[in-house]
This record gives C-alpha cells, sequence and structure tokens, in this order.
C-alpha cells in the first residue's frame, strides 16, 4: 500500500477522539461523560436509521462518510463547548476546523475528496448534509436525556434551547425530537 506510514499517522491522529471529551456535558457537571467518538458513533447510527425513516433517495456512502468524519477536526482542536464557542469572533470556530481537516488530509491522494465531503456537511449544501445535521442534534439530545435520567442533572436545558423541535429538516427528526421531549424527566 502507498503511503502506509502517512495513512497510520492519519490513523492514530484521528484515534485521539476517543479520549477527547465532549466538554459541554464536563462543564455541566455530568459524571463520566461520553467522547466524541462516542458522539460520532451515535450520529452514524441514527443518521443510518434516519435514511430508512425519510422517505427519500439518500446517497448512504456520503451519509455515513459524513457522519463519522462531521468531527475529525477535534480531534486537532479539542472539542469547545456551546458556551465557550458562543465567544469566540464570528467565524473563528469554523476557520479552525476547516485548518485542522486540511492538516489531517494533507499529502493524502483522497485528501480533496474527504475534505469536500466535510465542507458539504459543514454548509448543509444537500440533503445528505441535512439528514447528517439532524443525526447530530438527536444524538445530542438523546445523550441529554440519558444523562438527565441516570445522574438527576437537570442543569441540561441548554442542549434542549440550541436545538428546538422546529430547527430539524426533516419531519421523522422532528418526530424523534418530539417524542425524547416527552420522556424527559419532571423539570
Amino acid at each position: 500500500m502507498k503511503n502506509t506510514d502517512h495513512v497510520l499517522d492519519l490513523i492514530l491522529a484521528t484515534n485521539r477522539l476517543k479520549v477527547t471529551p465532549r466538554t459541554g456535558w464536563a462543564v455541566k457537571g455530568v459524571p463520566d461523560f461520553e467522547s466524541v467518538a462516542d458522539h460520532s458513533h451515535g450520529v452514524a447510527l441514527i443518521a443510518l436509521l434516519l435514511t430508512d425513516l425519510i422517505d427519500a433517495d439518500f446517497d448512504r456512502e456520503k451519509v455515513l462518510s459524513m457522519a463519522v468524519m462531521h468531527d475529525l477536526p477535534e480531534s486537532v482542536t479539542g472539542d469547545l463547548s456551546l458556551g465557550g464557542s458562543r465567544l469566540l469572533p464570528a467565524g473563528a470556530k469554523a476557520a479552525a476546523e476547516k485548518a485542522a481537516m486540511a492538516e489531517l488530509f494533507k499529502g493524502h491522494d483522497f485528501g480533496p475528496r474527504w475534505q469536500a465531503i466535510w465542507q458539504e456537511f459543514e454548509d448543509l449544501t444537500s440533503p445528505e448534509a441535512r439528514l447528517v445535521r439532524d443525526a447530530d442534534r438527536i444524538d445530542l439530545l438523546v445523550q441529554a436525556l440519558v444523562y438527565e435520567r441516570t445522574t438527576g442533572n437537570l442543569q441540561l436545558a441548554e442542549f434542549w434551547t440550541f436545538a428546538p423541535v422546529d430547527s430539524f429538516h426533516y419531519a421523522a427528526s422532528r418526530s424523534l425530537i418530539s417524542g425524547l421531549l416527552e420522556r424527559r424527566p419532571e423539570r
């Protein structure tokens, strides 16, 4: 295989996602919170489910590629909480993540193609990108519900406010969010 060492460098760099904490949970005092890789797995599974729940012809390879890659930049930048991100200058987070992707894929023949798929997700320029964005936010709220139920931490309203039902692109996504809201503990 061509560039074995270079590919292994990419695999090892992105492996950091397994130990990169989702900092929003830590800030809210959730013990034993998920990693970015845990979240990415949830997004991929939900995205795959949505391709069957939504009556449209999605490119599944693109959907799964976007879901797996959507947070790869965080292997370089780390995860920024909602609270932390809002304090950055406009466009700073997006620029840092784009630079991180360029760094990760530099010198790889597939790099431009992978970066284009990731950018399509970031720009929400296709039905697949919008589906994965919905999956990303559904996974966030599934995890919020799990933490509310298992830890008794009811200080997670910020996450629910971040992703209201009407902000989701697809009816199936909105239905899932409505169902999650019905399952929330009394607040």
